[in-house]
C-alpha cells in the first residue's frame, strides 16, 4: 500500500536525493553481483528463497540497500502486508511487494504470519472475488472481495486458499491471490 495524498491518490514517499546514488555504488558486491536467487534456492538464514512474509509494524522503511546508512526509498504505513524475500543478507532482506517495487527491510519488521492480498492486479476494476464457503466453485458465497483487499492465510491446498478479512472467513482461489504461490500448500 503507498501513502495516499490528501486528494485521495496512491503516492510514493521519495526521500532518496543524490546522495543516495551514490551511496548505492557503496553497497556491499556480494549483495549485488549475488542477485535474486533461483526459486527453490535457501538463503543464509536456513529458509528458502524465495517465501513470503508479512510486515510486522504499521510503519516500515523500504531501504534502497540493506543497512540503516541507505536512504529510505518507500514507506509502509500499514501492518499485515504481504511482501516476497527474494535476498538476504545478514539480519536484512530485498523483498518486493504485490506492486514489484523491491527494496531492503530489517527482518525484525517482518513476521512469518502469511497474508495476500486479493487480486491486486484488478485494482481499480469494478470486479469483485468470491469468497466461498468452501474449496468448491459451486460453495455458497461468503462474502464479495474487493481487488487489493488484505487477508491472513488460514490454510492453502494449493488450488484453494482458507482466508480471513476480518469480519469474513472462507476460500478463494489460490490464483487469485498474492501472498502464495501457485500449488503451494500451507498448513495450519
Amino acid at each position: 500500500m503507498r501513502p495516499i495524498n490528501r486528494d485521495g491518490i496512491p503516492m510514493p514517499i521519495r526521500l532518496a536525493t543524490c546522495l543516495s546514488a551514490a551511496l548505492f555504488l557503496l553497497m556491499p558486491a556480494a549483495v549485488d553481483a549475488a542477485g535474486p536467487p533461483p526459486p527453490g534456492s535457501v538463503g543464509p538464514s536456513g529458509l528458502p528463497l524465495p517465501r513470503f512474509v508479512s510486515l510486522k509494524a504499521s510503519r516500515v522503511n523500504l531501504r534502497i540497500g540493506p543497512g540503516l546508512n541507505y536512504p529510505i526509498d518507500w514507506m509502509y504505513l500499514k501492518s499485515g502486508l504481504p511482501m516476497e524475500i527474494i535476498q538476504e543478507f545478514d539480519n536484512w532482506r530485498r523483498v518486493r511487494d504485490a506492486d514489484g517495487t523491491e527494496g531492503w527491510i530489517n527482518q525484525s519488521l517482518l513476521s512469518g504470519k502469511r497474508t495476500a492480498i486479493v487480486a491486486p492486479w484488478q485494482r481499480g476494476k469494478t470486479a469483485r472475488l468470491v469468497l466461498r464457503a468452501s474449496a468448491e466453485d459451486e460453495a455458497r458465497i461468503v462474502a464479495e472481495l474487493e481487488p487489493g483487499v488484505v487477508g491472513t492465510i488460514q490454510i492453502c491446498n494449493g488450488e484453494w486458499c482458507e482466508m480471513n478479512f476480518g469480519s469474513a472467513r472462507g476460500w478463494v482461489r489460490q490464483t487469485t491471490i498474492w501472498g502464495a504461490y501457485p500449488g503451494e500448500t500451507i498448513a495450519d
